[in-house]
């Protein structure tokens, strides 16, 4: 994928963080709940940030499909061989919590595979950028690009997965949906693990977890959409590792006609 079109994503993730950060930061703020179809809550930031999104990946040729965009029939979805795919707010449940927990995904996919990923987590200036050709990065303490070159932002950047390493075998868990399926996986990662921990994380951070190192494996058994992988999904196979589904073998695919993905398992590849 062209340079030009990754600085384009890390410009609109930025740029939609600030915007939800006004709303996120501002006392005042009722945060505007309503609620969509499938009861999860919708924030004026969610649509803020969708608005700045769309208008900055509309200059590209690629089409986009965003959560908090027009639905559109599988039968115009279908001809899109490259296409940008959006989640404006990844965790908006724990952005109404307030614990800073909450991302902004942007994922540029080709033939059904994720090729390109920027995840930036507003509240900790922290942005994770990948491209399956130059590798996973992590960033700390971005707010803006400043005109930065995409070298320049890689050479600023650790390259993921760090060296930190970690002790024992880390289990990373969705905060506000964990099911009795994780916690059955998590017990039986105790049988073949001497020492376990779980941790319990919100939104799209938990695969960049993986893909940094700091947790082994991700487990989801519970409904995510194609929007709330699919920048993670870029990110951790650029870093050396990948998102499995449960019931057949071989990772997710996108641009499905059904957007809702099967259960999975996001771990470096052994």
């Amino acid at each position: 994928m062209e340079r030009l079109y990754i600085l384009k994503a890390i410009d609109a993730a930025l740029t939609a963080g600030e915007k939800i950060l006004t709303i996120y930061n501002d006392p005042a703020s009722d945060f505007q709940v309503e609620r969509k179809a499938d009861n999860s809550p919708l924030t004026i930031a969610d649509r803020a940030a969708h608005e700045v999104i769309s208008r900055m990946l509309d200059e590209t040729p690629y089409p986009v499909l965003s959560e908090e965009g027009k639905s559109l029939p599988y039968d115009v979805r279908s001809r899109w061989e490259s296409l940008w795919i959006v989640d404006p707010l990844d965790g908006t449940k724990e952005f109404i919590k307030r614990n800073g927990e909450f991302t902004v995904n942007i994922a540029w996919v080709s033939g059904s595979v994720p090729r390109m990923g920027v995840i930036y987590v507003p509240v900790k200036r922290v942005l994770y950028f990948a491209d399956e050709d130059l590798g996973a990065y992590k960033l700390e303490g971005i707010t803006s690009r400043e005109d930065a070159t995409l070298e320049e932002l890689m050479a600023r950047a650790v390259k993921l997965p760090s060296d930190k390493g970690h002790e024992g075998y880390v289990v990373v868990a969705s905060r506000s949906h964990l099911t009795p399926k994780t916690e059955q996986f998590v017990a039986e990662a105790r049988t073949m693990h001497r020492k376990v921990e779980m941790i319990s994380k919100g939104s799209s951070v938990k695969i960049c977890l993986v893909a940094e190192g700091v947790a082994d494996v991700y487990p989801r058994f519970a409904p995510t959409m194609e929007w709330d992988t699919a920048a993670g999904h870029a990110i951790v196979r650029a870093a050396g590792g990948e998102i499995y589904r449960t019931d057949v073998q071989g990772p997710l695919r996108y641009n499905k006609e059904d957007l809702l993905n099967p259960w999975f398992i996001v771990e470096m590849k052994k």
